[in-house]
């Protein structure tokens, strides 16, 4: 049956999809496109599918070769896996549907080349979320760090030196990640996730096993680039093509976050990382000075994609306090805040992407009054993205930020309490600005301008990059209205004895 199957065949696609598109796109350059719309369509799908079949039918394991831990690496689809998995998918499937026109206008000759790469960037992604082997994790890492840095750097001037920084960095971290498996191994003698989680505790007390959690820690910390380790996402983020911002900003760092949440809850255990050893508030810590720091420096960027670089690196501070808190309120925050957070920041690099399409730029000093008229759609699914971002109900961002709220509280964290209050606050600073310039006039605007002596006309971008826009702008308010559903499945996620 399918679904036996399914751990290892929906990363297959991808791979299947990268080494198929430079061959057939040798003939014909313009089936690059289609191939990848077809190999995410088809994978979101089986994610669909695996995902109500986990939820039904309980965590399907598979052994490649037949071969079981320790010997073998082992695939696990479990409800959470499961349900990261098709929120990865799905969002790519929009974003590449968004992306034809911005990749062939951008990189019309090396359109085989990117959506190929794009296939290498989702089996990494895939593989990091399934697989139950600590090794194999590195490898899908590596896979999905070397496609980014290559989707990087073939955007404007500035992007190969931030691509060459994000590699600089992340193959630190990388380094770290395999030290601390390494020493993993040395203890243990094992890497499978579900083996290791039943051994620690046996060795818990070794300094080994503490040197190896801080190391691992800080290798996903650069991963999901929480403060301070966030050195490398303003530039690549601000530099990429926006086809590449697009997809890497909504579920590039939340893979990391998974993992993060995977080794930590589920390996490590929270009682060990957050009550016997102080790596939970350190993450916690280090989450609220990224939203306040992302918060702070988005309000001083003109450039609405450096912008949204920086509300990034404040909205991952978020996913990294929900697992700092390592609370049952602490971890809904956080997987709900993944979910939120990839159709929100989609959804604004869309736009962004919208602006540059039509006007050339996404300058924010150069946004007027006439934008909610010449791109209605867009402007408005700016607003609701925006309004989620801040935290209004009854769109998604409000609840994700709720629980996190409830998690502080529950530990008695105030200080935490006050930073998600105050990022909300900066958070409306630095958006509406933006809104306040495209739905109020300026006051100093002359009213013989012009502008105002002829009538401005309607001029949306295409329907291949507006309805998505507008998909993930109206999948904002469904989730917020299902916030009640989707929470009860993520409390079916939480780990044993949290």
């Amino acid at each position: 049956m399918i679904e036996r199957n399914l751990p290892a065949i929906i990363p297959l696609i991808f791979l299947a999809s990268a080494l198929l598109i430079p061959i057939l796109g040798l003939w014909k350059k313009r089936i690059s496109f289609p191939l990848a719309i077809f190999a995410t369509l088809f994978s979101a799908s089986l994610s669909v599918y695996g995902f109500i079949y986990v939820i039904i039918n309980g965590t399907v394991r598979y052994n490649f070769g037949g071969w079981i831990p320790p010997i073998g690496i082992e695939y696990v689809y479990d409800p959470l896996s499961s349900f990261v998995v098709l929120v990865i998918n799905f969002v790519t499937l929009v974003v590449l549907t968004h992306s034809y026109i911005p990749v062939t206008i951008d990189l019309e000759v090396k359109q085989t080349a990117y959506y190929s790469v794009v296939m290498l960037l989702l089996l990494g992604f895939n593989g990091m979320i399934i697989t139950g082997d600590l090794f194999n994790l590195y490898v899908f890492i590596e896979i999905s760090s070397l496609a980014g840095y290559a989707l990087i750097a073939v955007g404007e001037k500035k992007a190969p030196f931030a691509a060459f920084r994000y590699l600089i960095i992340g193959t630190i971290g990388a380094s770290f990640y395999l030290l601390g498996i390494g020493y993993l191994y040395f203890m243990s003698g094992t890497l499978n996730m579900s083996e290791l989680a039943a051994i620690l505790p046996m060795i818990k007390e070794s300094p080994t096993i503490l040197v190896a959690l801080i190391l691992i820690v800080v290798a996903l910390g650069v991963k999901m680039a929480i403060f301070p380790m966030h050195g490398w996402l303003p530039d690549s983020y601000t530099y990429a093509p926006t086809s590449t911002s697009s997809l890497i900003a909504p579920i590039g760092t939340k893979v990391g976050a998974y993992a993060m949440m995977r080794l930590l809850f589920f390996v490590f255990g929270a009682e060990y990382f957050s009550k016997e050893l102080p790596v939970g508030d350190l993450i916690a810590i280090f989450a609220c000075g990224g939203i306040i720091f992302g918060s702070v420096m988005a309000i001083a960027q003109k450039e609405l994609k450096r912008m949204l670089a920086y509300s990034s690196i404040a909205q991952i501070g978020y996913i990294g306090l929900g697992i700092g808190l390592a609370n049952p309120f602490g971890f809904i925050g956080a997987v709900l805040h993944l979910l939120n957070h990839s159709f929100m920041k989609a959804t604004l690099f869309f736009i962004a992407g919208n602006l540059r399409n039509k006007t050339g730029n996404s300058d924010i000093t150069l946004f007027d009054d006439s934008y909610r008229k010449k791109y209605p759609w867009t402007m408005a699914s700016f607003t609701i993205a925006a309004l989620s971002m801040i935290g209004l109900p009854p769109l998604a961002g409000f609840f994700s930020k709720w629980y996190l709220v409830l998690g502080t509280i529950e530990n008695s964290k105030w200080l935490y309490l006050a930073v998600i209050l105050i990022s909300s606050l900066l958070n409306a600073i630095y958006f509406f600005r933006i809104i306040e310039k495209v739905y109020m006039k300026s006051p100093t605007q002359s009213k013989d301008s012009g502008t105002n002596n002829f009538e401005i006309k309607r001029d949306e971008v295409s329907a291949s990059m507006l309805i998505p826009t507008m998909i993930l702008a109206a999948g904002l308010i469904v989730i917020g209205l299902l916030n009640v559903v989707i929470v009860n499945q993520i409390y079916k996620m939480m780990p044993v004895g949290m």
